[in-house]
């Protein structure tokens, strides 16, 4: 019963759900490119095409705002901004997908090591879930500098999560640029550290 679980739910689930966020995607990189070769093009906006053009970025405004605000900070052409906000995109389904195959992977171990008794296992991947948790919180706050927030929202819950680990740091890493290392830094050693857990609790 276990093992079929198993199988239902990485088998036959999670793959509706993968080319559920593949197929997503592709609608909304081709949008995007779209109205990156309008933004070059500046179709007539009294025709047809010119419509669709101004249609189309007034639905993806909201997506790529902050990607041209971004841009403006270092005097980039923000008519690119369509392509930083597909590479966003990109990251953020590469590790959706990622969180969400994690977390079968954490049920699907649970509720075997909870069948079988085994407390060693159940403790494995209660730690696994934690760190997992926290890996998320990471990512989020990597991506955080994109919006604005204040310390009484989730972004600025995840923000007092993860700075007592993250600032002490990257104050031994301090970041390049845009491009915060230490965090990178971090997600690296705590995947170490759930492989390690996986070994000494679960598989071990």
């Amino acid at each position: 019963m276990n093992s079929n679980k198993k199988i239902m739910l990485s088998k036959l689930i999670y793959p509706y759900i993968s080319l559920t966020v593949i197929v997503a995607l592709f609608v909304f990189v081709s949008l995007l490119l779209l109205r990156l070769a309008f933004n070059y093009s500046d179709p007539n906006p009294f025709g047809k095409v010119g419509r669709f053009s101004y249609h189309l970025k007034k639905r993806t405004d909201k997506f790529v705002y902050p990607a041209a605000k971004f841009l403006a900070n270092f005097r980039i052409d923000t008519r690119l901004a369509p392509l930083v906000t597909i590479l966003i995109a990109a990251v953020l389904a590469f590790f959706g997908l990622q969180i969400i195959e994690n977390t079968f992977f954490i049920i699907d171990g649970l509720t075997i090591a909870i069948a079988a008794g085994n407390a060693k296992m159940i403790i494995g991947f209660v730690l696994y879930a934690l760190l997992s948790i926290f890996v998320l919180f990471i990512f989020i706050r990597l991506i955080s500098f994109w919006f604005v927030y204040t310390r009484n929202t989730f972004l600025g819950f995840v923000q007092r999560v993860t700075d007592p680990v993250l600032i002490p740091v990257r104050k031994l890493v301090p970041p390049i640029g845009m491009f915060d290392i230490s965090a990178m830094l971090l997600l690296i050693l705590i995947s170490l550290l759930q492989s390690f857990v996986l070994r000494a609790f679960v598989f071990g």
